[in-house]
């Protein structure tokens, strides 16, 4: 059975929804075709090789933790359920997600706006939010 079955036949018993199959196979995809341009074989694959691919997803393709993080999910379920070899958390881990603070206007500014409604429906709307 090749990997394209195997990966199909877990799909249909787990059930798993038709937008998360497509994204999984989307990012099992580009990493297989960055394998194939390292001339390496999907069966060697190593924890080297995945960590060469998350430094080229974060420093080549300039992608966001969040998304990267998307991807390790999708190479380490091909890697633990397609190879079966082991996956170890301390070699692959999964990036930091950056917490953002919310921006928060100045009083005076938000003051303006609510000022400026005229419409009392959507002002009460505003002083609500």
């Amino acid at each position: 059975m090749d990997y394209h079955q195997k990966i199909e036949l877990y799909f249909e018993l787990k059930g798993t929804p038709d937008s998360s199959r497509e994204s999984y196979r989307r990012r099992m995809k580009a990493f297989v075709s960055f394998m194939e341009k390292q001339n390496k074989r999907l069966s060697d694959t190593t924890e080297e090789d995945i960590q060469q691919y998350i430094l080229f997803l974060k420093q080549v393709k300039g992608l966001t933790p969040g998304t990267i993080n998307n991807y390790i999910s999708s190479i380490k379920f091909f890697y633990t359920y397609v190879l079966e070899k082991e996956w170890n958390p301390n070699k692959l881990p999964r990036m930091k997600r950056i917490k953002k603070f919310p921006v928060v206007p100045p009083r005076e500014d938000v003051l303006r706006l609510l000022n400026s409604c005229r419409n009392i429906k959507h002002k009460a709307i505003f002083y609500l939010i």
